[in-house]
């Protein structure tokens, strides 16, 4: 154990998957490897599952091992060593307030030097439970995409909508990738995803057979929609942003079902091979 470690509980599945979530959105695949190793878990068993999914199945199986949270937090500390954000201090800020907004409900928060202390637990989650509960059940009466429904948890809803509704867009976006095999994000991901070659783009997937005006004029348009909330919601100042958007629950209900539905667009598209 990390000296001065505080008294760590034991995660429940909800905070074990926020905090892989936000852990796997911040390291690459072989600073997970590292991270886990230097914890001590070896539970590391999804190497082709996507990132925090790998992680959310190396801590749960870990956890219910040792029967404490212990290894997890000591993951969070070595992934969050300030020393290997020497050079993005703006990133660091923005992932250690990711993670102290779950860990403030286990009676813990990481501080400026990357360690984890104790703290007072969060007042009641009755409010965002309450959030969560009523954004859950309007979209599923308009059959929101499965994924989407994944965001409608109470700690992401602590304050308003904003951050279900930039986690739930952060899941779009990291599909786009996998699918494609790209690294980039935001728009250069849409350009080189969707875009069409006189847009600058290769298209490769593609939402229709692309013949005719009308068929490209529709894959254009969907492709400003992912623009549009990338503009919105994925740009360098993000971390900024959800502290000064009050976004209320008609705002985030009207743009989860926009995800929804490029969720289902991409689910219908097909790949278009490179050209050689």
């Amino acid at each position: 154990m990390l000296p001065c470690m505080p008294p760590v509980p034991t995660f429940t599945d909800q905070q074990l998957e926020a905090i892989a979530q936000v852990l796997g959105e911040a390291l690459t695949g072989s600073q997970i490897t590292r991270v886990l190793r230097r914890a001590e878990i070896h539970k590391d068993v999804t190497l082709d599952d996507t990132k925090w999914k790998r992680l959310l199945t190396a801590f749960t199986l870990q956890q219910r091992s040792d029967g404490h949270g212990i290894q997890i937090a000591r993951a969070i500390e070595v992934a969050m060593d300030p020393i290997g954000y020497a050079n993005a201090p703006q990133r660091f800020a923005a992932v250690r307030d990711s993670l102290n907004r779950v860990l403030a409900f286990c009676g813990m928060e990481l501080g400026d030097d990357g360690r984890l202390r104790p703290v007072a637990a969060a007042a009641t989650l009755t409010e965002a439970q309450r959030r969560a509960r009523s954004l859950y059940q309007a979209l599923a009466a308009r059959g929101a995409y499965r994924e989407v429904l994944r965001y409608c948890i109470a700690e992401l809803l602590e304050d308003n909508y904003f951050h279900a509704v930039l986690e739930a867009i952060k899941g779009l976006f990291n599909r786009l990738r996998r699918r494609t095999g790209l690294t980039v994000d935001g728009h250069a991901l849409i350009d080189q995803a969707l875009a069409l070659p006189k847009e600058g783009g290769a298209a490769r997937v593609a939402f229709n057979s692309l013949r005719g005006e009308s068929e490209r004029s529709e894959q254009i348009g969907l492709a400003f929609l992912f623009k549009g909330i990338a503009s919105a919601f994925r740009n360098p100042t993000a971390h900024e942003a959800r502290i000064t958007w009050p976004l209320g629950e008609q705002d985030a209900l009207d743009l989860l079902g926009l995800v929804s539905m490029l969720h289902r667009r991409l689910d219908t598209a097909v790949d278009v091979p490179p050209k050689l």
